[in-house]
């Protein structure tokens, strides 16, 4: 939970206010100081504000449309070529040591997935990232905004935890 209450949840609806550069620079930083495995730090950041470039990214995923109208979308670049197997894995520790600074900030967020697989090379091509280096994340940044009414297409709720946990020993 961060400073602002609740638990992170995804933002996809945000004001049109700016993201000053020092929270910016913040959210970055705590992004930058995630353990990784071996401290490869297998991951590198794209920061984009320019808002065609965004329009065209949220077209790359299925539910990457709130990409289109964030203030700021941080890509995540994956070195697949020297990172290990545990590459993914410290980058998805990165991006959420990024987004629950943001949430501390006062800031939402929300992950999108870049597929298939030729859509993560075109984001990386659109942004400048070569091999080894790969983009299949993009997070979004801002605050946050009401929803608008009606039904989400994406499911709310958490499962019980006793669905989730199977306990071994005493």
């Amino acid at each position: 939970m961060g400073q602002r209450g609740g638990p992170l949840r995804a933002t996809r609806w945000f004001a049109g206010t700016p993201v000053p550069t020092g929270d910016l620079v913040r959210v970055l930083e705590a992004a930058r100081w995630t353990g990784s495995a071996r401290n490869r730090q297998p991951w590198r950041f794209v920061v984009v504000r320019e808002h065609g470039l965004q329009r065209r990214l949220s077209l790359l995923g299925g539910y990457a449309a709130h990409l289109a109208a964030a203030p700021v979308v941080v890509l995540l670049a994956v070195d697949h070529g020297t990172g290990g197997e545990d590459a993914e894995f410290d980058a998805g520790r990165a991006a959420q040591n990024l987004m629950l600074a943001a949430h501390d900030l006062g800031l939402g967020s929300c992950p999108a997935s870049f597929f298939p697989a030729s859509n993560a090379e075109r984001a990386g091509r659109m942004v400048g990232v070569e091999a080894p280096w790969r983009v299949r994340t993009a997070i979004s940044l801002g605050y946050p905004a009401p929803a608008p009414r009606g039904r989400s297409a994406i499911p709310s709720g958490r499962l019980p935890l006793d669905d989730l946990v199977r306990w071994i020993g005493p």
